[in-house]
């Protein structure tokens, strides 16, 4: 099987590792089937995509609609990256499929928006399929409404235009999209699990998700709450994609 690539953009370690190890366990992977790269610390360089059986991208601190004067360095060369693998992937329609940081790489290429509209705070949230969600091969053997975990500052506001709509919920219009048949975004983390938002909250208390404060409400409501069905969508893409 070709190698399924895998970038993340989270600087803090234990963060960054709990994701990795839950995009192995969602998808079913062994590390030998995934080349990781990790853009706060190293530059992409030039993807051929015939090198592998598809992308997967993660969420991280980096926010499109963070204002220019605050952006890093890093992260000015993280984004021209990842815009450019963005056209790149659509033009050729490649698999690929990009978790929370997926929306705002994706949603603001040809014509659509990426602003701070209908950002959420760290919670547990239902989804609802669209008709062409239901229908959609990634999506088909979820319920038609579905809790996710999830927690993001800004949100696609605009469609790039030929995007499907494929999930929405009733704070964040825009949950899930595709464009071409075979590149995917979610504004929702389906890799996570209950101890990962647990790391998470702790991790990133101080990064304006969420009042400081209140992150013990937030740690004991991910612990009420029950998430099955957003990890099938990775495994599904894993069984779609792998090619030989």
């Amino acid at each position: 099987m070709r190698p399924f690539l895998f970038l993340g953009t989270r600087a803090e370690d234990e963060a960054a590792d709990s994701e990795y190890a839950a995009i192995l366990r969602c998808t079913g992977l062994a590390e030998t089937d995934v080349r990781r790269v990790r853009l706060e610390r190293e530059a992409l360089g030039p993807v051929v995509l015939d090198d592998w059986s598809g992308i997967l991208l993660g969420g991280g601190p980096f926010n499109v609609s963070d204002p220019a004067e605050e952006k890093s360095a890093v992260q000015r060369r993280a984004e021209a990256e990842l815009a450019r693998l963005a056209e790149q992937v659509v033009d050729a329609d490649f698999p690929f499929l990009g978790a929370c940081y997926g929306i705002g790489v994706l949603g603001g290429i040809r014509g659509g928006l990426v602003d701070r509209t209908h950002g959420e705070p760290i919670g547990c949230v239902e989804v609802t399929l669209s008709d062409e969600g239901r229908a959609d091969p990634l999506l088909v053997d979820l319920p038609e409404r579905f809790d996710v975990f999830l927690g993001h500052k800004e949100a696609v506001r605009r469609l790039p235009e030929g995007a499907v709509l494929l999930a929405s919920s009733t704070t964040c219009p825009v949950q899930a999209f595709r464009l071409g048949e075979h590149v995917y975004a979610t504004q929702f983390h389906p890799e996570l699990d209950v101890e990962g938002l647990v790391l998470r909250i702790d991790t990133y208390r101080e990064y304006g998700y969420f009042p400081p404060a209140q992150a013990q409400a937030f740690i004991d409501m991910a612990r009420r709450s029950v998430v099955t069905e957003p990890p099938r969508m990775l495994a599904t893409f894993v069984e779609r994609y792998a090619r030989p």
